[in-house]
């Protein structure tokens, strides 16, 4: 947002210009709809002689250590998840050539890490969402946001990528059912992650 727009807005209001002729005169300007509701959001709505600034809430290193460590334990039980259904997977459907093998280091690190990683997830987003119902400005954190994002994109990510690895194989009639539970396990797990953030946003948008 420039200093121009911003500027603008805050003259405008201080005049008793309604925010949705403001926002006409804007968008007539050539501005964005993001960068007009960017600088409108910037003061609050009040009946008041000059335009008074929005509170901006601080965000605490402790809040984004908070969510760093919340998605890390989400990737780490994701990742743990599939891997655990991939050796159920084998083992219902075993490896000709490697039939009769009992390894089962796998199993045992994949079942330790979701013991750890899952309850610390729900336990810490619990504590998020416990405290953004208390101060609704938190939904804005910068942090929250990047890191939703960034695991939008990595989940969209995993699905191209098994679309594609399932296409693949298609193609080359090299399709078994093994290899179909594998790509569909993945392809669960990705769409329900990348499905539920992309609904929070989403809500948040509409709120």
């Amino acid at each position: 947002m420039t200093n121009e727009l911003q500027s603008f807005v805050k003259d405008a209001l201080e005049r008793k210009i309604p925010r949705h002729d403001i926002h006409h005169a804007l968008l007539a300007a050539g501005w964005q709809e993001d960068q007009i509701a960017a600088a409108l959001g910037l003061y609050a709505d009040v009946d008041f002689p000059i335009a008074v600034p929005r509170y901006k809430p601080y965000f605490s290193a402790r809040e984004t250590f908070m969510y760093l460590l919340l998605f890390v334990c989400l990737y780490i039980s994701a990742f743990n998840f599939g891997a655990l259904l991939f050796n159920f997977i084998n083992r219902w459907l075993p490896d000709l050539q490697n039939y009769g093998a009992t390894d089962v280091t796998g199993v045992r690190m994949s079942v330790a890490s979701l013991i750890v990683a899952f309850p610390l997830y729900l336990w810490l987003t619990s504590i998020m969402m416990t405290a953004i119902r208390k101060d609704s400005e938190k939904k804005s954190s910068k942090i929250r946001k990047w890191l939703t994002y960034l695991t939008l994109f990595v989940a969209a990510g995993v699905i191209i990528g098994d679309l594609i690895t399932l296409l693949f194989n298609l193609l080359g009639g090299e399709l078994t059912l093994r290899f179909l539970l594998k790509v569909l396990t993945v392809l669960v797990i990705a769409l329900l992650i990348f499905g539920y953030y992309l609904w929070d946003l989403r809500k948040e948008e509409k709120e």
